[in-house]
């Protein structure tokens, strides 16, 4: 069984692009969805931030005063924590925010995303909106004629210095390969445009 992904725009050339009913009409899922986008976003994290303990900081080797017998507190170390310049009591190390998702569980929640746009009318193909030149002005009044809407993520089938040098002003508007989307850019766009060759691309990776 299929499904067809509909055209962008009525002036448009291109064909609706029948694809498999195993990718882009399953139920949505969505603890799935969200445990995938937050996976996404969490292993995005650097986790460098890092302070110095009192080991770390420089200096303290010797004992400030004696014990006894001076009037003031004991102390054993300038570089102590309660001391100016001190190091941090609890000081953060460096650490890693990652997070595991297996194949099986990004696959389905990638179909879960991508048949949640084709019921939403969120997502269709266009060959008409890649541009023959690098002319922002000519992707801009694309954009504008065919209402896709704030946010835009276009996908096409391999790298395409042309259309990214055209969408590279344009705000909100976003390329990607279809072999490299991710799920946050799916979930944030208003309307995600593709061509018939970026479908079938999804179709062969999430089958």
């Amino acid at each position: 069984m299929s499904v067809e992904i509909p055209v962008i725009h009525a002036k448009d050339s291109a064909q609706p692009v029948s694809v498999s009913e195993a990718v882009f009409a399953r139920e949505f899922n969505e603890p799935l969805v969200h445990q995938l986008v937050t996976t996404y976003l969490t292993n995005g994290r650097a986790g460098t931030k890092a302070q110095k303990n009192r080991s770390a900081v420089s200096g303290g080797g010797k004992k400030p005063w004696r014990q006894k017998g001076t009037g003031r507190a004991r102390a054993g170390s300038i570089r102590s924590p309660i001391w100016r310049g001190g190091g941090v009591t609890f000081a953060a190390s460096p650490r890693t925010f990652h997070q595991k998702l297996n194949k099986k569980m990004y696959r389905a929640g990638m179909r879960a995303i991508l048949s949640e746009l084709l019921r939403q009318q969120r997502l269709g193909v266009s060959a008409d909106l890649i541009p023959s030149e690098p002319k922002t002005k000519v992707i801009a009044g694309k954009l504008r004629e065919y209402e896709l809407g704030r946010r835009v993520l276009i996908l096409v089938e391999a790298e395409n210095p042309v259309l990214e040098r055209a969408v590279r002003n344009v705000p909100n508007v976003q390329v990607s390969e279809a072999a490299r989307v991710d799920p946050v850019s799916l979930v944030a766009a208003d309307k995600v445009v593709m061509t018939a060759a970026a479908a079938k691309i999804l179709e062969e990776r999430l089958a």
